[in-house]
């Protein structure tokens, strides 16, 4: 009677972000004990393998592959080879591929390891000074113009911190969507380049960031972490004066019908009254 073999393992080995030195003494272990390695970018991880003189077969998975790749790795670890998934820097699946191919091996029983280490988003939150304990991470924003709109527009009530990362080329035309969704006074940290030589943490307002970055040739890759709405009491928004409210959500990017009609929610009284006591001022 034919052995049945068990089925291997998947591991998700996070890789450094940039500097060398911030990859585990488990995750070199990892990959030097599997029999194959997953890689989004099959030369940059020979660079890494090489580095740290291990040798092992590459099998390349990216996002564009992921999908037709799937069935063949799936046989592989259902052989009994036991395989790591690295991408081309930090953890796997975030923002990066492996996401559906964890989701098949969980639908066909085969054990998925994690093997931490680096996460851009996390370092870059962990130093920008805003709030830690609730966060909300959006990654990549869409390169269609109407669908990352309509996506920031649905975070404008947002009270969590928010976490993007961003390109290069495509930094300042976030920067203005940001501007124009959120407001000129909106605090925000850019976070460039984390764990590299020329690694960097600026902190604006919006304003500010639109103002510094207009003339500037940018490098390196970002991660954005923006400020979440500011929750206010609402004893004090009571007290506040109607004129002082206004003034408020306008820097925030409301326009002047949007602004009236929360001050009058706020205040319990009509629009009409709320223009009424503007006009007067």
């Amino acid at each position: 009677m034919a052995e049945i073999k068990e089925n291997g393992k998947l591991y998700l080995v996070a890789t450094p972000i940039g500097n060398l030195e911030d990859i585990t003494l488990r995750a070199l272990k990892t990959l030097k004990e599997v029999d194959t390695i997953l890689a989004e970018d099959t030369r940059k991880t020979k660079q890494l393998l090489n580095h740290f003189e291990i040798s092992k077969p590459l099998i390349s998975f990216y996002r564009h592959n992921e999908g037709i790749k799937i069935d063949y790795v799936l046989s592989l670890l259902k052989s009994g080879n036991n395989l790591a998934l690295v991408s081309d820097a930090g953890t796997p699946a975030i923002s990066d591929p492996g996401e559906d191919l964890v989701r098949a091996c969980i639908e066909n029983n085969i054990t998925v390891i994690p093997i931490p280490g680096a996460v851009a988003f996390i370092q870059g939150l962990i130093c920008s000074g805003l709030d830690t304990t609730k966060f909300v991470f959006e990654g990549f924003l869409s390169v269609n113009k109407r669908v990352r709109r309509e996506r920031l527009k649905e975070l404008q009530e947002e009270k969590r911190t928010m976490i993007f990362y961003e390109a290069p080329h495509k930094l300042k035309r976030t920067i203005d969507d940001l501007y124009n969704t959120f407001g000129p006074e909106r605090n925000v940290v850019f976070a460039r380049e984390i764990t590299k030589i020329y690694e960097e943490f600026l902190r604006f307002t919006l304003q500010e960031a639109k103002e510094y970055y207009d003339d500037k040739e940018i490098k390196g890759e970002f991660v954005i972490i923006l400020e979440g709405k500011k929750v206010i009491d609402e004893d004090i928004i009571n007290e506040t004066p109607i004129d002082i409210l206004m003034e408020s959500y306008l820097k925030e990017g409301m326009d002047k019908k949007e602004a009236m009609k929360k001050i009058a929610k706020e205040k319990g009284i009509t629009k009409s009254e709320v223009y009424k006591y503007l006009l007067k001022e």
